[in-house]
């Protein structure tokens, strides 16, 4: 067993992370079958998603301050555990009730996530925290890929209870690896004498906590608001196949990878907040140059996925930063600060959501949603300028002249 000087190694976080997006989204392709076994209603059954992450947004909320006080060893441990247990019931139920029920407790799971996140930033410089958490984003970007075909393929073998038998199998493993390889990092000469309301209250009254939250939000939310009008306006503006859209949704991710290995190889080298704006940038860049040719009548399904690419390559660069930022806002706190910035973009991205799916579904143009997008990203970016600006105004006030 390691010790709290000697961190997991990179696979570990990234199976802790990974298995949580896993159990989210490898369950698309299965819930049809749910439905008809269960003879409940499909709207019904797709609560298991559409609750999954409603839940996660509490489990943030306590994962992140729990792990400030106990440790980061015993809540990833606690969590992997019910998790464990969890599926092994969801594979078991004969009514869609007890399935929901339980489907809601899997999302324990979302802690790892959390709790891996403040592993990286106890053992490593905000810098370097940031270039670590890039390369693990990048690994990381294949599980929604990867996750629904692995899911569908199951699912089609072996009936959609052997999905939740894969999860538990799978987390055993990962209880036995994290056993193993993750010491506890947690310094307790950092960890906070306040309770965890008032951590919250303390991170919450933070101009620096809002900044690098929101800019992350925005970020994420902008993919969000992609995936939420995609299909609608690939289907009826460019007539595409489900499988030709699936190919293109695939580019952003790839942008993603391609921005996150950018961030990690250069991000040691400047300020947080000078590749947070990079990123930023870079997104609202590509997304001007599609909405701008797509306005003037060159409606293409690579002129659209060509500008949406830069929201993948963007959030790439900007999405380690913010983390590393938002972890080092205060010291002692960064589960915490963690886990409340979980929380905040699984709200925002709710929001945006669902205010994506009421105006595409009454404007499925192309230029709509890709506007759709500008506008969040330009909060993003504006979030971005004032980190700098705080960032600067913090130096100053640290170095007087």
């Amino acid at each position: 067993m390691k010790t709290a000087t000697t961190p997991p190694h990179r696979v570990t976080l990234i199976l802790m992370t990974g298995l949580s997006v896993l159990t989210l989204n490898m369950i698309l392709p299965a819930l049809n079958n749910i439905a008809r076994d269960l003879q409940a209603d499909y709207a019904l059954v797709s609560v298991a998603v559409a609750g999954y992450l409603a839940v996660s947004a509490g489990v943030f909320l306590i994962a992140g301050p729990l792990s400030d006080r106990i440790g980061r060893r015993p809540v990833v441990l606690g969590a992997i555990a019910i998790f464990i247990a969890s599926s092994v019931a969801c594979s078991l139920v004969e009514n869609v009730w007890a399935f929901l029920a339980f489907r809601m407790v899997q999302a324990a799971m979302v802690a790892c996530g959390t709790v891996s996140m403040a592993v990286v930033r106890d053992t490593s410089s905000p810098r370097e925290s940031a270039s670590i958490l890039a390369y693990i984003g990048m690994a990381m970007a294949l599980a929604p890929m990867l996750g629904p075909v692995l899911g569908g393929i199951i699912d089609t073998a072996f009936g959609w209870r052997a999905v939740f038998w894969f999860y538990a199998v799978s987390g055993v493993a990962l209880f036995a690896l994290v056993w193993v390889d993750q010491g506890e990092t947690l310094d307790p000469a950092k960890s906070p004498p306040t309770g965890s309301l008032r951590n919250i209250a303390i991170l919450l009254s933070e101009q620096r906590f809002w900044a690098f939250a929101i800019c992350s939000a925005f970020s994420v939310g902008a993919f969000f608001t992609f995936l939420t009008g995609v299909p609608l306006v690939a289907e009826r503006a460019f007539g595409v196949t489900s499988a030709e859209t699936g190919f293109f949704i695939g580019s952003i991710t790839l942008g993603f990878m391609f921005g996150s290995f950018l961030s990690g190889r250069i991000g040691p080298r400047y300020h947080l907040t000078t590749m947070m704006l990079v990123g930023r940038i870079t997104a609202v860049s590509g997304l001007f140059v599609g909405f701008t040719a797509l306005s003037l009548g060159w409606v293409s399904p690579y002129i659209f996925f060509g500008g949406t690419i830069f929201v993948g390559i963007g959030n790439g660069i900007t999405l380690p930063n913010t983390n590393a930022g938002v972890m080092s806002v205060r010291d002692g706190m960064s589960g915490t600060a963690a886990g409340l910035q979980s929380a905040f973009m699984s709200i925002v991205g709710a929001i945006l959501t669902m205010i994506a799916g009421v105006v595409i579904s009454r404007w499925a143009e192309p230029q709509v949603l890709i506007g759709l997008m500008l506008i969040i990203v330009s909060i993003a970016l504006a979030s971005a300028f004032w980190s700098r600006r705080l960032e600067t105004a913090q130096d100053a006030a640290e170095n007087p002249a």
